[in-house]
């Protein structure tokens, strides 16, 4: 039988508030455990919560982004279940009526595009943290997440393949970054996934029975994870078995999925509207003031890209896809703004190249967008070849200097003596009258073995388009 995947995401990005959602307590990362943990957090009693107002704002720009519908008026529910990382014994979180309604969000694999359904967005604290390695009979409890506020981003069940869903959830993490509401740290757990997997009988309309999977820190085991999943449900119900709706955990090391508890429903949690929160009102002119100071979204930018810069759509797409390699590409830009195809080939190569073997990521690149911007201006000005370049930039990587000291000191400067270059090329067409025969019955291909012997003799530093234009000139005599 043929099965069709069914996939929905839930995605949790803490936002980037410098205090927690109901209280003052600071969000800082890396904290003491247990450090940043204040009496609201831990809800002792007596206390009362606070809303932060710049986490609706963050949640209310995500809307906006999305095209999705905002709720002017979105309630605050309590979701009761016990956790030892849940001290108060309820998360404060929104059911019926959240902050973010249907919006959607566009994904391309190949040269397939597919709209993915928004279903909703609500504001929540996050919960602490369980530590299960640190002691070997106990499970220690860190606290300070407590309380930070999270946006859980619900989809549609509209993906149906793993890739689709690891595009989808870049497409998000994108997204949050460029409108800066969450870091996208998946290291640090500020931005997380579920999913959900079924499968059903190609062509059959009712959705299978799912299980939710956790604990996906990354979106190479986000893929891993679905892909396992499903390969569970189909090997059971061809084994005449039938899926439990249960949540699943993915164990990374293993490369596993195992049963973690049985699949809770609305009900279980018995969600009631929290009584120390009013309903949050929206005015028309905070939802317009916080449209205004939207910044350029990622498919705004990558079409200005192809519009303004002439970029094909696999470049522009390549060069949003991260908020952090937009801006270098953009700040390399100034000063080579006629030289807009040169600077995505040396981003997307030599610079990627040696970030992604070093395992820097570019903000953090030895080589700054505007060091790398002069290197640019070197080739365009003919002061260097693009083959020495790639000499200079390694030293620049190496931390020798600027492209221009290292072209001094070097002595890389390309030959602009034209009678000096004649002399050379004359040189090496007498000394292969063979190679000249060959040209000149027709092999156009033999030319590369002039220019190669030309570069050899002047050390890489004549200019290649030069050298063409004089061999063809002298060889056709």
């Amino acid at each position: 039988m043929e099965w069709e995947t069914v996939i929905g995401l839930e995605i949790h990005a803490q936002l980037s508030t410098k205090s927690k959602i109901f209280s003052s307590a600071s969000t800082k990362y890396g904290a003491e455990p247990n450090s940043q943990a204040c009496a609201v957090d831990l809800g002792l009693p007596g206390v009362l919560p606070v809303l932060n107002i710049e986490a609706v704002n963050k949640a209310i720009k995500f809307g906006l982004a999305v095209n999705a519908h905002i709720n002017q008026r979105n309630v605050f529910d309590r979701k009761n279940y016990f956790y030892p990382d849940l001290p108060k014994g309820y998360q404060i979180s929104q059911l019926d009526w959240p902050i973010v309604g249907e919006g959607k969000i566009d994904i391309t694999l190949g040269e397939n595009t597919k709209s993915i359904g928004v279903t909703r967005a609500h504001l929540e604290e996050d919960a602490g943290k369980s530590i299960h390695d640190l002691y070997d009979d106990y499970t220690a409890i860190d606290l300070n997440r407590a309380g930070t506020p999270l946006l859980e981003i619900v989809s549609e069940p509209d993906m149906r393949s793993a890739k689709e869903a690891v595009a989808y959830a870049k497409k998000i993490h994108t997204l949050v970054q460029y409108i800066g509401i969450c870091d996208g740290n998946m290291q640090e757990g500020s931005f997380r996934c579920d999913a959900n997997v079924s499968i059903r009988p190609m062509g059959q309309e009712k959705l299978g029975t799912r299980a939710e999977l956790k604990n996906i820190n990354s979106f190479k085991f986000l893929e891993k994870a679905i892909n396992l999943e499903v390969e569970r449900q189909q090997d059971i119900i061809e084994d005449g078995g039938q899926i439990v709706q249960e949540t699943r955990l993915y164990d990374a090391v293993k490369n596993e999925t195992r049963s973690m508890r049985s699949k809770e429903e609305a009900n279980d949690y018995r969600y009631f509207p929290d009584p120390d929160l009013l309903p949050v009102e929206i005015s028309d002119e905070l939802l317009a003031s916080i449209k205004a100071e939207l910044p350029e979204l990622p498919l705004e930018k990558k079409a200005r890209f192809i519009s303004d810069l002439g970029l094909s759509d696999y470049d522009a797409d390549v060069l949003t896809s991260h908020k952090a390699l937009a801006d270098y590409f953009e700040t390399m830009l100034t000063g080579n703004e006629s030289n807009a195809k040169l600077c995505a080939n040396w981003v997307m190569g030599e610079l990627s190249a040696l970030l992604n073997k070093n395992q820097i990521e570019i903000q953090d690149s030895p080589v700054s967008a505007q060091d790398l911007s002069l290197l640019i201006q070197r080739i365009g000005d003919d002061t260097i070849s693009g083959k020495i370049a790639k000499d200079v930039f390694k030293a620049m990587w190496d931390g020798e200097g600027s492209a221009d000291d290292i072209i001094e000191s070097k002595g890389l400067k390309q030959m602009t003596d034209m009678g000096e270059i004649e002399a050379i090329v004359d040189e090496i067409i007498a000394n292969n009258t063979p190679q000249v025969e060959q040209f000149k019955s027709g092999n156009e291909k033999i030319i590369g073995f002039f220019v190669g012997q030309i570069m050899k003799a002047t050390g890489g530093k004549a200019n290649p388009k030069q050298v063409n234009e004089l061999l063809r000139k002298k060889l056709v005599q």
